[in-house]
């Protein structure tokens, strides 16, 4: 199973996130952990091998599985844990090694091309505290089939079907 973190950058009202050129579309900067590491220690490196910036305490937001099926079967598994950042130091990069950086407006980021559920993922981040956990099943072309979704928030906790 893949273990990656990402990391959304969050300074007046606007995010900072990565647009990938495979889909063209927006995300959290981010990647793979190495083997031994620690999810921070990862986040930390991921952030700023991509955006050439430093995280300060960044915290736990979010932790997800993403299954990938093809034919009810499950083809690939990975773990995602999602950091939120206020603070940071160093100077952006003018050209990520991954994409396109650019500070987004918080209000009009989840109207921006994504993965459905990573739609969900940035609306919890603006519009709730707490720790998010998530299950998301998508098709082998990254249609969402369905997510669990429960949080340390008591009111966010549900469950969407087919109709995502």
């Amino acid at each position: 199973m893949q273990r990656v973190t990402n990391c959304v950058l969050q300074h007046k009202g606007n995010l900072l996130l990565l647009q990938k050129p495979s889909r063209n579309w927006w995300v959290a900067p981010g990647g793979k952990m190495e083997p031994g590491e620690s999810v921070r220690e990862a986040v930390v490196r991921e952030f700023r091998e991509e955006t050439g910036l430093t995280v300060i305490n960044p915290s736990i937001r979010g932790i997800f599985t993403f299954l990938i099926t093809e034919q009810e079967k499950i083809i690939s598994e990975w773990m995602m844990f999602t950091f939120l950042a206020k603070n940071w130091k160093g100077t952006l990069l003018e050209q990520s090694p991954e994409g396109i950086l650019a500070w987004q407006p918080e209000s009009t980021v989840t109207g921006l091309d994504m993965a459905e559920g990573d739609r969900r993922i940035f609306e919890h981040i603006s519009q709730e505290d707490g720790v998010l956990y998530g299950t998301f099943r998508y098709t082998s072309e990254y249609k969402l089939i369905s997510c669990e979704l429960s949080s340390d928030t008591p009111d966010v906790s549900k469950r969407e079907g087919d109709d995502v």
